[in-house]
């Protein structure tokens, strides 16, 4: 799978051992642990992490990239999974690190991904949702060509708490593709 490049400057790439710290910074906020199968709390734990979306990319189940600026840092990571293959659909998925949040970075990342999953991953639909209490997603979700399609109550559970999620989705034949 090829490099991807964004027209702001970023590239996506595989992951690297060497983003570790970057991973490792941007699972530090307790909500980030509760968005993936095993808590990243240490550099072992980033490199399982790193380890674990090369091996969902080679077996085909999922494809994330490291969005990097031009000092060749990961600043956030951009993925499609839960890969169905018969009804050619996935779910996005997008986070930065504290420091490159508001830089447009998982908007940049997100539209290159869509690209990538329209005209060489086999995709026909995009789904990602977000928690309503969290407009920052949401921007990048619109941002991002992503049609709003309605609330799903009470759909994740992080700890005690149960939220709302506003679902979107994009499809390879939305206008959004042909600009």
């Amino acid at each position: 799978m090829d490099e991807l490049t964004t027209p702001e400057g970023f590239l996506l790439r595989s992951w690297l051992p060497t983003d570790a710290p970057a991973v490792l910074r941007a699972f530090a906020p307790a909500e980030m642990n509760w968005q993936t199968d095993r808590p990243v709390s240490d550099q072992a734990d980033a490199l399982v992490w790193i380890a674990s979306r090369l091996r969902e990319r080679r077996d085909r189940t999922s494809y994330s990239w490291a969005v990097v600026g031009e000092e060749g840092e990961a600043l956030g990571c951009v993925a499609v999974d839960v890969v169905n293959r018969i009804h050619e659909t996935g779910w996005v998925s997008y986070w930065t690190t504290e420091e490159a949040r508001g830089r447009g970075v998982a908007s940049a990342g997100v539209r290159a991904l869509a690209r990538w999953a329209f005209r060489e991953g086999g995709f026909y639909r995009l789904e990602l949702g977000h928690r309503t209490n969290n407009p920052a997603s949401c921007r990048v979700a619109e941002r991002s060509g992503f049609a709003s399609e309605g609330i799903e109550r009470a759909k994740l559970r992080y700890g005690r708490y149960r939220y709302d999620i506003e679902r979107h989705a994009r499809l390879a034949d939305d206008d959004v593709n042909f600009d």
